[in-house]
C-alpha cells in the first residue's frame, strides 16, 4: 500500500507545544507513555467514541495524529479527511516523538516509555 503521499504528514521537530494531539494507539501503550496532554482514543474504538474528538478538538485548528510508528495514525488521519476535518499524520510517531526528545508520561503523571 503505498498512501504516504495521499496523507497529509507534519514532522515531530514541526509541533509547537499546544498543539493538539490524538494519540490512537491502544490502552496498554497510552498507560505505558504517551505525549502529556494528548487525546486518547484508540484506533480501534475511534468511530465509536469520534464524538469525544469533535468536542476537544480545536474548531479552527489542526488535529494532529499519533501512534507509535505512523501506521494507525494514518488511517485515522485520512477517515478524518474524509469527514472534513483537517488532520496530518505524526511522521514516526510516537518513536519519532521520544528520540526526538519530547516529554512522553505514563498514565500517572510519571516519566513513561513507547512501547
Amino acid at each position: 500500500m503505498a498512501f504516504g503521499s495521499q496523507v497529509p504528514t507534519v514532522g515531530v521537530d514541526d509541533l509547537a507545544n499546544g498543539d493538539f494531539l490524538l494519540d490512537v494507539r491502544e490502552d496498554d501503550e497510552w498507560q505505558a507513555g504517551h505525549a502529556e496532554g494528548a487525546l486518547h482514543i484508540p484506533m480501534s474504538e475511534f468511530v465509536s467514541r469520534y464524538g469525544e474528538l469533535t468536542e476537544a478538538a480545536p474548531q479552527d485548528g489542526r488535529v494532529n495524529v499519533i501512534c507509535r510508528s505512523g501506521g494507525r495514525s494514518a488511517q485515522v488521519t485520512m477517515y478524518l479527511g474524509q469527514q472534513g476535518i483537517e488532520a496530518v499524520n505524526v511522521a514516526g510517531g510516537m518513536e519519532a516523538w521520544a528520540a526526538s526528545g519530547r516529554p512522553v508520561v505514563d498514565d500517572k503523571g510519571q516519566p513513561g516509555t513507547v512501547v
